[in-house]
């Protein structure tokens, strides 16, 4: 079984294709079950955000896993799996656990040290789980990377400017307005996870007033009640846009939904910039708003390319510290993990040989008494336990080791044992609880 990561970014895909990548929370479930129904899929966690799509999978062959898994993003994207390809990272086994701690961490963000990835992470775990798409290697996995994550906010200072994508995003707009984005007003276009983000930041740092708009007019006014700010029916989003100085755009919406028509709309008259930023992937705002004039448009890969410089570059040394020493803790588990069910083989072999004796033993021996047949088998099996015992022992141990991989077919050959390619590793105990 081969761990591998199959996903694209905000640092390899463009906005263009990595919309057409993005799942929708209600299609995730849908997805997790096409992966499963591939030939080489054997587990699968699907990760999706405003910025990164990734696949992490156990599969029974690297490559035969790699191209169901661009089968099924490709299908997704509209997009022959080859031409997809460019545009997809992909991480095998020690490098897959690397990258997904380096996520958990935040190391891999827009912005360098964000928390917001990680409940992302979990809820994608949360999925796979109910979906009943991640098996034991996932699960240690996913557990070990979401403990690595709050290790990493709670040793270091990593976090500690506090900044998500919003945030960051926020700051990046301040400076499109004399005197930054206090007192501005500001419309925040959609009420789930981000745009909930998006309101909660904006009415902590000044600005305001604050309004809310979304298609389903329920969630708007519930979000607008916790943070004082107001709803506003979505029927109104045109006329609203020439009120404010500051659109936040995150909604699911497959389509744009400021285009180039409302925005103009909403221009004449205006004595300064209008500021749309659009968090959502796909894009919330037409590619041809741009060109408007007096309007600024802030998308994701925008923030890209102005936020990857290296903040707080002593706690990421830290968190890279972190990261390294548990992915050879995980990376050593995980050999362990490929060898148990080589080991169970050979014991199951073992077994099998003294049973074949102890039956050859009855039918030349019948004289025996059940007694004396008891302790006959019961030395045998004694005798075949501690000759097994110490070799067992010491192949984990080395197969734990780097380069340790070699060791459960060597025990094969030897051997000449027959192992399923889909064993379970339930006899290798977890790494340990995650905090």
């Amino acid at each position: 079984m081969s761990l591998i990561v199959v996903g694209a970014s905000y640092k390899t895909t463009p906005v263009a294709v990595l919309e057409r990548l993005v799942i929708p929370a209600a299609d995730l479930t849908r997805t997790l079950e096409q992966l499963l129904a591939q030939p080489y899929v054997r587990e699968a966690v699907v990760l999706s955000t405003c910025n990164r799509v990734e696949i992490y999978a156990a599969v029974s062959g690297f490559h035969g896993g790699l191209g169901d898994i661009c089968t099924v993003l490709g299908e997704r994207a509209g997009s022959a799996p080859a031409e997809l390809a460019t545009h997809l990272y992909v991480h095998h086994d020690a490098a897959a656990v690397e990258h997904t701690f380096r996520v958990a961490t935040g190391l891999d963000s827009m912005v360098i040290g964000e928390a917001q990835i990680l409940g992302q992470l979990r809820d994608a775990y949360h999925v796979a789980t109910e979906a009943d798409s991640a098996g034991r290697t996932l699960h240690e996995l996913m557990q070990q990377a979401l403990r690595v994550g709050k290790r990493a906010h709670a040793e270091t200072g990593i976090d500690k400017a506090g900044q998500s994508v919003v945030t960051a995003a926020l700051d990046l707009a301040a400076s499109h307005f004399p005197g930054g984005l206090a007192d501005r007003p500001a419309l925040v276009v959609g009420a789930g996870a981000m745009g909930a983000l998006s309101v909660a930041t904006l009415s902590r740092i000044g600005v305001g007033p604050v309004s809310v708009t979304n298609r389903g007019a329920d969630r708007a006014v519930r979000l607008a009640a916790a943070y004082g700010a107001s709803a506003v029916p979505i029927a109104e989003l045109a006329s609203k846009l020439a009120e404010v100085d500051l659109v936040v755009a995150a909604t699911t919406s497959t389509e744009p939904v400021l285009t180039r028509e409302t925005v103009a709309a909403a221009l004449p008259g205006r004595t300064g910039p209008l500021v749309l930023l659009d968090l959502a992937v796909p894009r919330d705002v037409a590619p041809d708003v741009a060109g408007l004039p007096g309007v600024v448009v802030i998308d994701i890969d925008t923030l890209a390319a102005e936020l990857r410089a290296g903040h707080h570059a002593a706690d990421e040394v830290a968190v890279e510290g972190i990261v390294e020493a548990e992915v050879e803790s995980f990376v050593g588990w995980l050999r362990g993990a490929e060898i148990a069910p080589t080991v169970a083989a050979l014991r199951t072999q073992a077994d099998e040989v003294v049973a074949a004796e102890l039956a050859r033993l009855r039918q030349r021996r019948p004289d025996l008494s059940e007694e004396q047949r008891s302790e006959v088998a019961h030395t045998v099996h004694r005798v075949v336990r501690r000759l097994l015992h110490t070799p067992t022992v010491k192949v984990r141990q080395l197969a734990a080791a780097p380069g340790g991989d070699q060791y459960a077919t060597l025990l094969r050959q030897l051997f000449d044992l027959e192992v399923p390619q889909t064993a379970l590793v339930d006899d290798v105990p977890p790494l340990g609880d995650p905090t």
